[in-house]
């Protein structure tokens, strides 16, 4: 998922330009679009995406968040083109259900063709950091069960180096102080997200002052600390594409 930003202007309206290099494909732009518009356009991107990819009975995973709401909303005008939809969140299985898309649970599906979900940053490589909105074990189940995962965000997302947005880690609430102590041995400074409760009944730390240079081993480390239910680095499965909005257009990329 991601989080909302403060607006950005001097976005414009979305024209396809199709360049060679780096396998990207530009969306060139003409009239100033503010954040809010950037992020419909990376969701109408994603739809594009995705259409030839769909079957009668094709089920796709759908993430949560500001980017992915708009998604959704595209989502329903070619919802006759596919069976359903599994949802990171119950907030996005409602918003799917009113649209008139069946909602699937994920132990009933055997594959899902395409998942299409925010970040909170993304990388060269398409490691992600995920969970500004405390979803993040549902978005790594439906990335797993997931064909390919398609990752929409704007250019504020996009750093050389993961870990200016707070690492989110989700974790049993017993085990919520030991966890901190490990997370600082690890370089980080924890903070408890008090008031949030994840739709699996857990707590989230968020974790801040990390340089996070090796995303994978990180992603495991973390992982790892007894109480931990996963983390939101999602490196050892990064995302296979990225609809990223800049000034220039919305970009199609792919990992390093």
């Amino acid at each position: 998922m991601d989080v909302e930003a403060s607006p950005r202007e001097g976005f414009t309206s979305c024209l396809k330009l199709q360049t060679g290099y780096g396998r990207r494909t530009h969306y060139k732009h003409e009239t100033t679009m503010t954040q809010d518009q950037l992020k419909q356009a990376v969701a109408r991107a994603a739809i594009e995406y995705i259409k030839p990819k769909l079957f009668s009975d094709s089920i796709i995973g759908v993430g949560t968040g500001s980017t992915a709401n708009f998604f959704i909303d595209f989502l329903g005008e070619i919802k006759s083109q596919f069976a359903g939809a599994v949802a990171s969140s119950d907030a996005s299985a409602a918003r799917l259900k009113s649209l008139g898309i069946d909602v699937l649970d994920c132990n009933s599906v055997r594959e899902l063709v395409v998942y299409v979900d925010g970040a909170d940053e993304s990388n060269a490589y398409l490691h992600l950091i995920k969970g500004g909105g405390a979803a993040l074990t549902r978005e790594k189940i439906v990335r797993a069960v997931s064909k390919e995962f398609v990752c929409i965000a704007d250019e504020s997302k996009w750093v050389d180096v993961l870990g200016k947005f707070p690492l989110p880690v989700e974790v049993i609430p017993m085990a919520r102080s030991y966890v901190a102590r490990e997370l600082v041995k690890l370089g980080g400074t924890p903070v408890y997200r008090d008031g949030v409760v994840t739709d699996n009944g857990n707590v989230i730390l968020d974790v801040y002052n990390l340089q996070i240079i090796d995303p994978v081993g990180l992603e495991t480390r973390i992982n790892q600390i007894t109480g931990v239910v996963t983390n939101g680095l999602f490196a050892a499965q990064p995302a296979d594409v990225l609809l990223l909005g800049t000034k220039e257009g919305v970009k199609t990329l792919f990992p390093r």
